[in-house]
């Protein structure tokens, strides 16, 4: 859920919290933002999917690539493998 819900009866985390469940897309880390910027893509999920996307490639392969997060915030390799250690990291997608 987004921090800050458009739907009636709707919550917003707790300061501090981290909205792993917003909506995110994984991206080449070299992308130029522009209008066209959300064609390009590679694949979306949530922000948690896309951090255990990145994490699940070779060391050496993730710096290719950043995950741009709900609310126009991009996360290189290096800060989404720190959020995967997060202590309240999702370790699986429920279901």
């Amino acid at each position: 859920m987004a921090d800050h819900p458009s739907t009636s009866g709707g919550e917003t985390l707790k300061t501090g919290e981290t909205a792993w469940n917003d909506r995110a897309a994984l991206h080449p880390a070299d992308g130029a933002d522009g209008v066209f910027d959300g064609g390009k893509a590679l694949s979306r999920g949530t922000f948690a999917e896309m951090i255990r996307h990145l994490a699940s490639l070779p060391a050496e392969t993730r710096r290719n690539y950043a995950i741009e997060k709900a609310g126009d915030r991009r996360y290189s390799a290096d800060e989404a493998m720190a959020l995967a250690s997060h202590p309240d990291f999702p370790a699986q997608d429920p279901g």
